[in-house]
């Protein structure tokens, strides 16, 4: 007994969890909300970059709104120089980074609701910043870095927090609803800056940033009103008020055998877990994540290798490429006269086709998806890197090849969209035992905005016109990524559909990545760690050994 619980289970591997119902999806769908943070915020730089306000603002070139032309320069110059954009960028992806390993860390102490919603604060103060900037670098790059420590937060948590809440038979598809936000936020993003570039004011970029104190608003109200993670309640040894967390979350009464069965398992694994991982001191917390050997399949350090390599590798699939630098790459083409609305259609894109991954990724699984997707991006991103370097110059000035360029980068996007983009982060909330989930959660999307950074700081210097200038050819670069993307899905990531996070574990233990697509759990923690009563043992007999 813990805290006037009694903690049994059951040996039966189909009972240790409650079915799905309706409160589950509500609950999953609102934490899902935080990915509108990550988008948006992606979205609305890369628009800002190129509006005529704000590139007189940080230049000093003025701009004749009438002729819709630059005064003085040409239009091919009218740009921030590489260096400037890159900072901009790059910044708030390093605040990030700081940001996702402090959640990680602080959702251990406080628990995963209060430090979503401390996030949501944090990000506050970042966009106060920013629009009280008119020409102050310093002030907009600190308010950029402010607001990225509480995205990372945010990103971190979110995840953390959905996958330990989310029923084992539809995880997938509700943590793919987080990056289906992503997707929806930046097309806000787009839209907003799309209405707000002409404007020969400071409403142009101040607008585009004023509109995030609106999510920060929604999710730090609704995380209010919705439980904290029963997981963290197992975590700190309160017992009961992880029981009564779980049934709020599976819609069922506390004295429920589904609630007990489920929260028995929960329990025994932990302390499965803490047999191997023990818990000694703050800095012991950390190094636990790295101990073990990477051999093994359900090592720490392999783990962490997964999480983190899995967000490296989705990172260098190119897609921030895209929404980042989507309209200067696109001006640089030439034959386009609205990169703006191009850049439009590439988001909307990105939102039609992730919903298609709440089908998929529970019908063929973690692992089809990420090769598949792979395996398409790598046709599609050489398709445009061929064209672009052949018919898609600008000294060829042929439409009809840029169209087919855009095209392709469009189906590139799909199949990021349905693969890559929510499968990453599913892998990544399933892949850690409870001891040490806050913690590889934080580090995996410290990976994501770390490479997201490398990403944001090197793309002006490859595609800047007075740099690297390498154009269409940068699509080269990211397919021959995407060619280790594929490798590192085949060899290292394991099938966990369908399982419960406990049973995940269990995989993990027992047999290779190759080989998990297959695998069924034999038996509970609960029974392992004998949770289970006399009569629960029975459930898993035949009838002859009863007799």
């Amino acid at each position: 007994m813990a805290e006037g619980v009694v903690v049994t289970g059951t040996a039966d591997v189909g009972r240790v969890e409650a079915p799905v119902t309706f409160k589950a999806y509500l609950i999953c769908a609102f934490a899902a909300f935080g990915g509108i943070f990550f988008g948006y915020d992606t979205g609305w730089m890369g628009g800002v970059l190129a509006m005529p306000y704000f590139i007189t603002l940080y230049t000093g070139v003025p701009y004749d709104y009438n002729a819709a032309a630059p005064i003085g320069v040409s239009k091919d110059d009218f740009v921030l120089p590489s260096s400037t954009q890159s900072l901009f960028t790059s910044i708030l992806s390093c605040g990030t980074f700081f940001g996702a390993l402090i959640g990680g860390d602080i959702a251990d102490f406080i628990g995963r609701r209060p430090t979503i919603i401390s996030g949501c604060f944090v990000f506050t103060v970042g966009c106060i910043l920013q629009i009280s900037s008119t020409n102050q670098e310093v002030l907009f790059v600190f308010g950029r870095l402010i607001a990225g420590a509480g995205v990372g937060f945010i990103s971190a948590v979110v995840i953390l927090y959905m996958s330990e809440i989310a029923p084992k038979k539809v995880r997938g598809a509700m943590v793919s609803g987080y990056q289906f936000c992503i997707t929806i936020g930046i097309l806000l993003a787009n839209c907003v800056v799309y209405a707000t570039q002409s404007r020969p004011d400071t409403g142009s970029y101040r607008i585009p940033i004023g509109v995030q104190f609106l999510w920060a608003i929604i999710l730090a109200t609704g995380l209010f009103i919705l439980p904290e993670s029963p997981r963290y309640y197992v975590k700190k040894g309160r017992i009961e008020e992880a029981a009564k967390a779980l049934a709020f979350v599976r819609g069922q009464p506390l004295e429920s055998d589904y609630v007990k069965d489920e929260l028995a398992e929960i329990v025994a694994n932990n302390e499965y877990e803490l047999q191997h991982i023990p818990q000694t001191s703050y800095v012991g917390s950390w190094t636990a994540c790295f101990k073990g050997s990477l051999s093994h399949g359900n090592s720490s350090l392999r783990r962490t290798l997964l999480g983190a390599g899995l967000q490296c590798m989705q990172q260098c699939t190119g897609i921030n490429f895209i929404f980042y630098f989507g309209p200067p790459f696109l001006k640089q083409l030439g034959t386009i006269s609205n990169p703006f609305l191009i850049s439009l259609v590439t988001t909307l894109v990105n939102v039609l086709s992730t919903p298609i991954s709440f089908y998929t990724i529970e019908k063929f699984g973690r692992r089809a998806l990420l090769i598949t997707g792979a395996s398409g991006m790598i046709v599609s991103q050489f398709i445009v890197g061929a064209v672009g370097v052949t018919q898609g110059t600008v000294a060829a000035n042929n439409s009809a090849a840029v169209s087919a360029m855009v095209a392709f980068i469009c189906i590139n996007i799909a199949f990021f969209a349905t693969t890559w983009g929510p499968t990453a982060w599913v892998v990544v909330g399933e892949a850690f035992p409870l001891p040490i989930r806050s913690r590889g959660v934080g580090i995996s999307t410290a990976s994501n905005w770390f490479w997201n950074t490398i990403i944001a700081v090197i793309t002006p210097y490859l595609v800047g016109e007075h740099e690297a200038n390498l154009g269409a050819k940068v699509f080269f670069l990211w397919g021959s990524l995407c060619c280790l993307s594929l490798a590192f899905a085949y060899f290292l990531v394991p099938e966990l559909k369908g399982l419960s996070l406990e049973q995940a574990d269990m995989c993990m233990q027992e047999v290779s990545p190759r080989h998990s697509a297959h695998w069924k759990p034999s038996h509970t923690f609960a029974a392992e760690m004998h949770h289970v009563d006399d009569n629960k043992n029975l459930v898993n007999d035949t009838v002859e050994e009863k007799v």
